[in-house]
C-alpha cells in the first residue's frame, strides 16, 4: 500500500482541516519491569523454552501499520486505530 507523506486532514487540535505529515511509529524498548519480561527471564535455563519458543506456522502474512499524523499548523500529532497491509511505504 502507497501512502503520501503528506496530506491534508482533520485536525482535532485545530478543529479544522489542515495539511499533516505522515510517519510511521517505531517500535518503542520494551519495560524489563513488565511479569512477562520478568517470567522469561526465570525460564532461561538448559532445555526447551515450553511456551516461549517459536509460534508454530511462523509469521503472520501481514503486519499492523501505526501512523501519526503530525499538523504543519499547530506542530501536534495524532494516531488513528492501526491497520493492517503486506507491504507499506510513504510516497512524495
Amino acid at each position: 500500500m502507497k501512502m503520501p507523506k503528506d496530506l491534508r486532514t482533520q485536525c482535532p487540535y485545530c478543529n479544522k482541516h489542515t495539511m499533516h505529515e505522515v510517519e510511521r511509529v517505531k517500535k518503542g524498548r520494551t519495560s524489563t519491569l513488565t511479569w512477562i519480561a520478568r517470567q522469561k527471564k526465570r525460564a532461561k535455563g538448559i532445555g526447551n523454552l515450553g511456551k516461549f519458543s517459536k509460534v508454530p506456522g511462523g509469521d503472520k502474512p501481514t503486519k499492523r501499520v501505526a501512523l501519526r499524523y503530525r499538523c504543519t499548523e499547530c506542530k501536534k500529532s495524532h494516531q488513528r486505530p492501526c491497520f493492517r497491509a503486506s507491504r507499506f511505504e510513504l510516497v512524495e
